[in-house]
């Protein structure tokens, strides 16, 4: 089937038409050139054969979600919207001068660049989700590089809301990125299938292929959708990809939804572990907290700095203080300032005196400022459940480490630390490692909740036995 050609471009006051950028089913996409403030810019146009009330609906839904979405650093931003004198709805969007859809077949990309990646355009879509907003079509071709290097994923075409996507009818997708349950109809699309989505592209991006895509063979729609079916993806054959990560992204497009990460951001600290194995500097996160939480944190973050002081120089401090007043309350009988014509000695002046009050109130309220943030630090450290009894069993060529549940809520995971390498996060509490004869193997075990972690459990070592065959 031959590609269509693209529509002529409108003619839109305040814009110089340049080039064609793209076509897609329902729009073409242009490069113009915006005359106040100049600079490029993208315009998604609308085709005016498919504009008819449901499509004119969509687009406008587009253009709203991208704007309340786009000051996020890895969505794409969107500038204006608008209809152009021929009817056409357009959206004028940042100018982004490649894909990675153009990248990742053509080149082998490093895995610190798709690590990156991965948390950046995973952090969009949590943000998304958190505002009630599903994504619906992730793959490599929607994430953009800007004019800094920065991905940004692009095109909320098909974008729904969470409350509406079990209702919602069938959308257009892409097969090789989509989840089972969608292609089944099952559902349109909901948080477990943007995680299959999300490790699908990283995938991609790794592989050079998409998940289920066969060199040489059969990659038909048909084809495809079997294989998605079976949810068995090869490994992405690449050597430096440690099989921590091909765990991540396995889990992430496992055939059950409730097999996968439980969220984008779950599957953003599945990324970072594999960073800090790897010994890569970790991608920051980028979702927004709520005003309230971020009013709090900053709060506490000026009181840490008040308390900055160890315990030891206030204890010096103190004693500094209590050596000073001893000597102040037996003075010398000459070292206060006397009245030259009375002889007797001379109060401090009132100025003085207020000084000296106003700077011992300063100080008291100094001290308690520093324990109410030392209190909420502790409380907030408190409040994330501590594994406490972490046990060891050595068994024929592994090492079992198990615990009971503290009390893990909706959103909790285990970060389990084996020997120094922090493994991807879980939610079973136990783990299996491999383990040879001899070898001494030790473990500690973290809640995280919410991106941040509790106090670590105390170190649990095995030591495992070495068989020394039987006898003659």
């Amino acid at each position: 089937m031959s590609r269509r050609l693209p529509s002529n471009p409108p003619n839109l006051p305040g814009f110089a038409f340049i080039r064609v950028l793209g076509s897609g089913g329902f729009a073409d996409v242009f490069l113009y050139e915006q005359n106040m403030p100049r600079r490029l810019v993208a315009i998604k146009v609308l085709l005016a054969e498919v504009v008819n009330d449901e499509l004119r609906q969509m687009f406008q839904a587009e253009a709203n979600l991208m704007a309340q979405l786009s000051s996020h650093p890895s969505i794409l931003t969107v500038y204006q919207a608008s209809v152009a004198a021929d009817g056409r709805p357009y959206l004028v969007m940042e100018y982004c001068s490649a894909s990675l859809g153009q990248r990742y077949r053509a080149v082998q990309l490093p895995i610190a660049e798709v690590l990156a990646v991965g948390v950046r355009i995973a952090s969009a879509v949590e943000t998304a989700h958190r505002q009630g907003v599903l994504h619906r079509d992730i793959k490599p071709s929607n994430i953009l590089t800007t004019a800094y290097g920065h991905p940004v994923l692009s095109d909320f075409g098909i974008a729904a809301t969470l409350g509406e996507a079990e209702a919602s009818e069938a959308v257009g997708l892409s097969i090789p990125w989509s989840a089972p349950e969608v292609l089944h109809d099952e559902v349109s699309g909901s948080v477990a299938s943007e995680v299959w989505s999300l490790g699908a592209t990283v995938y991609s991006l790794l592989a050079g292929r998409s998940p289920f895509e066969i060199a040489g063979g059969d990659n038909g729609s048909g084809a495809l959708m079997a294989r998605i079916d079976k949810a068995r993806p090869a490994p992405t054959g690449r050597v430096d990809v440690p099989a921590s990560l091909e765990a991540v992204l396995a889990r992430s497009m496992s055939r059950s939804p409730v097999g996968r990460q439980s969220s984008a951001l779950e599957f953003i600290r599945d990324l970072q572990a594999v960073e800090e194995e790897l010994g890569l500097a970790q991608t920051p996160l980028e979702v927004a907290m709520d005003d309230w939480a971020l009013a709090t944190a900053v709060d506490l973050d000026e009181r840490t700095r008040i308390s900055g002081h160890g315990t030891a120089d206030v204890a010096a401090r103190r004693r500094r203080a209590r050596g000073a007043s001893r000597g102040a309350a037996r003075p010398a009988a000459d070292s206060r300032p006397r009245d030259p014509s009375t002889g007797r000695t001379r109060s401090a002046p009132p100025t003085a005196r207020r000084l000296a009050w106003g700077v011992s109130i300063v100080s008291v309220l100094l001290i308690a400022l520093v324990g109410a943030g030392a209190y909420a630090v502790i409380q907030g450290s408190r409040s994330i459940p501590v594994v406490s009894d972490v046990r060891g069993v050595a068994e024929a060529g592994a090492v079992t480490f198990s615990w009971n549940d503290p009390g893990l809520q909706a959103g909790d995971a285990y970060v389990v630390i084996v020997d120094g390498e922090t493994l991807p996060v879980q939610r079973e509490p136990h783990l299996t490692v491999p383990a040879d004869d001899g070898d001494h193997i030790c473990a500690t075990v973290t809640v995280t909740r919410d991106g941040k972690s509790g106090p670590s459990s105390a170190e649990r070592c095995v030591d495992v036995a070495v068989d020394l065959g039987e006898g003659p």
